[in-house]
């Protein structure tokens, strides 16, 4: 019969791919009649997702086509218990050391809240909530440098008697105030370059190049240190300056062998000039002691003269007084003292009108005039 047939305008045209009869997914049956079905795609697919599940520790759904959901729909994979602590924790441990750190004795911390001054971290262990409240950690202790003038033509400086220097120098700084040092300045050794060229060209433009090549190096450098702190300061720039190294001032190299040629001079003139000097000082030295000396003499001999002539007026007037009383007897002590004035140094023999017989007309006796004069020089000697 033609229901019986299995031929194509039959009833029986179930195994036909497509015919939607028997029990037909889609797949296909091996040849010759009922065996088993060869496995597709999807199958294979849920097979390991189910897999999956049970290595994340969720329960296998192996009876259970389609999953655990109505709408045949595979689950995604399910976390347990023990693996949302672990996360949380992990979590916490993450949170808790961004949110703890440490501050060194040199050290010092600024802490923002979304980004504005919040606190100053103090040393030792601090807490700064992340995300909300974040940290920044500086050194303040630390000495830094900022070099000024090595580069070509960066120490060329106009003196005020309109010569030209070269000059090399360090700043040393740290800083002295964190919030100030932070929030205050964008580019701290840009502004510490800046305001010390300045602050030293301001001094060297009223300098004279003389004292800055020779004697006034460690006044300059104590003057930049405290014009630089001052501006600075009026900045609230936080920088505090340690010292100030002035290294080196020297004429430009073009000309550095014509200006030590006239510092050579002028350090030859200064020396004959000091020469000079101390001669005339020499000079004048003595001819200001012999005046001296001849002003002494001359005081003392007046001194003298006036002495003696009031001394003499003095006696003058007592033996005037002396006279007055006794005329006669001071008239010839006056004349005996006269004649022993007189003939006191003079060689004499006196000889008594009564040599050689009464009247002295007698033979005058031998007189040994020269025996005498030489017993009373050698007596006058002894």
């Amino acid at each position: 019969m033609a229901s019986d047939n299995g031929g194509p305008w039959g009833g029986g045209g179930g195994n036909r791919p497509g015919s939607g009869g028997g029990d037909d997914r889609g797949g296909r049956r091996p040849p010759g009649g009922d065996g088993p079905q060869i496995p597709e795609i999807d199958d294979l697919m849920k097979k390991g997702q189910e897999q999956l599940r049970v290595l994340m520790g969720g329960r296998g759904g192996a009876g259970r086509r389609g999953g655990g959901n109505g709408n045949g729909d595979a689950p995604g994979p399910r976390i347990g218990r023990g693996g949302i602590a672990l996360a949380v924790l992990a979590v916490i441990v993450a949170w808790v050391f961004a949110s703890f750190y440490r501050v060194d004795t040199s050290e010092q911390s600024v802490e923002l809240l979304f980004g504005e001054r919040y606190a100053v971290g103090t040393e030792g262990l601090n807490f700064a909530p992340w995300p909300v409240v974040t940290k920044e950690i500086y050194p303040v202790t630390r000495e830094n440098t900022v070099d000024i003038g090595t580069g070509l033509d960066a120490g060329l400086m106009l003196t005020g008697d309109e010569n030209i220097v070269d000059i090399d120098f360090q700043v040393v700084w740290n800083i002295g105030n964190i919030e100030d040092f932070v929030f205050n300045i964008a580019e701290p050794v840009d502004t510490i370059t800046a305001v010390s060229e300045s602050a030293m060209r301001e001094i060297i433009g009223r300098s004279n190049l003389a004292p800055i090549l020779n004697r006034d190096r460690a006044a300059i450098a104590q003057e930049l240190e405290e014009l630089i702190q001052s501006t600075l300061d009026s900045y609230q720039s936080g920088v505090s300056i340690v010292r100030v190294n002035f290294d080196r001032a020297d004429p430009p190299r073009e000309v550095i062998d014509s200006f030590r040629e006239v510092q050579a001079a002028e350090q030859t003139r200064d020396t004959l000039e000091k020469q000079a000097d101390a001669y005339a000082n020499q000079v004048i030295a003595g001819a200001r002691g012999e005046a001296a000396q001849l002003l002494e003499e001359a005081e003392a001999y007046r001194a003298q003269v006036v002495n003696e002539a009031e001394g003499e007026a003095a006696r003058f007037v007592a033996v005037y007084d002396e006279y007055a009383k006794a005329a006669d007897v001071t008239r010839k002590r006056l004349y005996i003292e006269t004649l022993e004035r007189v003939l006191g140094d003079v060689d004499k023999v006196i000889i008594d009108d009564g040599v050689g017989g009464s009247g002295g007309s007698g033979v005058v006796p031998y007189l040994p005039l020269n025996e005498l004069r030489r017993s009373t020089d050698t007596g006058s000697a002894n």
